[in-house]
């Protein structure tokens, strides 16, 4: 998956996906909406979370190849090129397994699900030492872990907000799928809609104003949440595409009031599934304490 046909980038801060305002403000909105039971260490931690938000983008460094490289396939899925069922691996490793069986390379298939689950289950696994620890310094060495990982989660989150990220049309349509609606093929439209729009157009109350008084308990296992959260944002990428081609999503002023209204959904949309994950896995990680 060709990421420098998408973002543009410098020795040292690379333009990433929903540019970093884009994740800064879905992570702040998120940890606005937090219960007042979630421990004061983490509401509280609302700027270092926010910092967090972009960081997986900042390790996107072409000095160091291999870090560079590291973390690509975890940003996205493409769902369009997945074997049946092949998301219920039991792993990231089974799963690339069944894709290497079924002839899909793990740069068509993408990491997506899997990195959002793994980092979920190790908050949850955080939060039950946490509230085992009964030395204060221990205590705070977990919190400060706890701040990371959920900081580096909510990029995940919100990049799986983001219908591109979710499919082999990732910088316009691909010029070898069917395209009878006649979509843009032109390269740019992934920063262009998730980055200039929103640094031009959208504000943390756009957000804010579409989210609920708190987060959901997620109801059954995680994955299958995710994987919601995910089928979700893949299902208005005709809706991203129609936009386009109908009103457009353009930096300049003002604003198409559809296609900022789009924008600020989608963004919601991961502000409310982050503040979800980090309540779940701090109810999980409580049990019956």
């Amino acid at each position: 998956r060709p990421w420098r046909m998408v973002l543009s980038r410098s020795p040292v801060e690379p333009s990433p996906p929903w540019g970093y305002r884009g994740h800064e403000m879905a992570t702040r909105a998120a940890v606005a909406i937090l219960p007042d039971e979630m421990p004061d260490f983490f509401r509280g931690a609302g700027d270092h979370l926010v910092y967090l938000s972009p960081e997986p983008d900042r390790w996107r460094i072409s000095r160091y190849p291999e870090l560079d490289g590291a973390g690509d396939y975890e940003h996205y899925v493409d769902l369009e090129n997945l074997p049946q069922g092949v998301l219920r691996a039991r792993d990231r490793f089974s799963y690339l397994q069944r894709l290497h069986d079924a002839g899909v390379s793990a740069r068509e298939g993408g990491l997506l699900p899997f990195r959002i689950v793994e980092l979920h289950q190790r908050l949850t696994s955080l939060w039950e030492r946490w509230h085992a620890e009964d030395d204060p310094d221990r205590r705070r060495f977990i919190e400060a872990r706890i701040i990371d990982d959920a900081g580096v989660l909510g990029h995940y989150v919100t990049d799986a907000s983001q219908p591109h990220h979710t499919t082999i049309h990732f910088d316009g349509w691909d010029a070898d799928a069917p395209n009878p609606e006649g979509f843009s093929e032109e390269r740019g439209f992934h920063s262009r809609f998730e980055t200039r729009v929103v640094n031009a157009h959208i504000t943390e109350d756009d957000i804010a104003r579409l989210l609920p008084a708190e987060p959901r308990t997620v109801a059954g296992p995680v994955r299958a949440a995710v994987l919601d959260h995910i089928m979700a944002s893949h299902g208005q990428l005709e809706a991203l595409y129609r936009l386009d081609r109908d009103v457009g999503f353009n930096a300049g002023s003002p604003p198409h009031p559809e296609a900022k209204a789009f924008a600020a959904e989608r963004l919601a949309e991961g502000s409310e599934m982050l503040a979800t994950l980090w309540w779940s896995a701090y109810r999980a990680g409580r049990g019956s304490r």
